[in-house]
């Protein structure tokens, strides 16, 4: 079925996990997610886990916790966009399709340091951005090295 004959229901099934990540990026791109905020509930939780932490120690491991997140957060933000664009562009190839899912969670990423730059607890980064990227092209590897891997096997079973 060619997009132009394609329903609302296929553009929302497609597009609406990209909707959801932008929409949580803004939800977070805020003063309460700023590194003061986050700082004793993160630690609270980690020192449950782990155990107590000095406060010099602290600080690095706050910032770790709050890196990983934004590399992570944006693995799945572009496995979003990667999916959405597969979805609705089927006839480009993957790394076309993989170009797309990076562009598309850079350009999040840049609206969301920039946002930052105009709250008085936030920084905008371009570090951020470029860790950010990262995340969104290991998750498009990722995939890519899965699916090869599977259509592999799926080949060896079918000889």
């Amino acid at each position: 079925m060619s997009n132009r004959i394609r329903g609302a229901k296929f553009w929302i099934s497609a597009w609406w996990p990209v909707a959801l990540s932008a929409a949580v990026v803004a939800l977070s791109s805020s003063t309460w997610f700023g590194s003061d905020h986050t700082s004793a509930p993160l630690r609270w939780l980690w020192q449950l886990v782990f155990g107590p932490v000095p406060d010099a120690r602290w600080d690095v491991i706050h910032t770790c916790i709050r890196k990983t997140g934004h590399f992570t957060g944006y693995a799945l933000i572009g496995l979003a966009w990667l999916r959405a664009w597969r979805m609705t562009l089927p006839r480009l190839s993957y790394l076309q399709d993989a170009t797309l899912a990076v562009l598309g969670a850079a350009l999040l990423a840049s609206c969301d340091e920039f946002h930052q730059t105009f709250l008085p607890n936030r920084t905008g980064s371009p570090w951020d951005v470029l860790l950010d990227c990262c995340g969104a092209l290991a998750m498009c590897l990722v995939v890519y090295i899965f699916t090869s891997a599977f259509r592999l096997a799926s080949m060896k079973r079918a000889a």
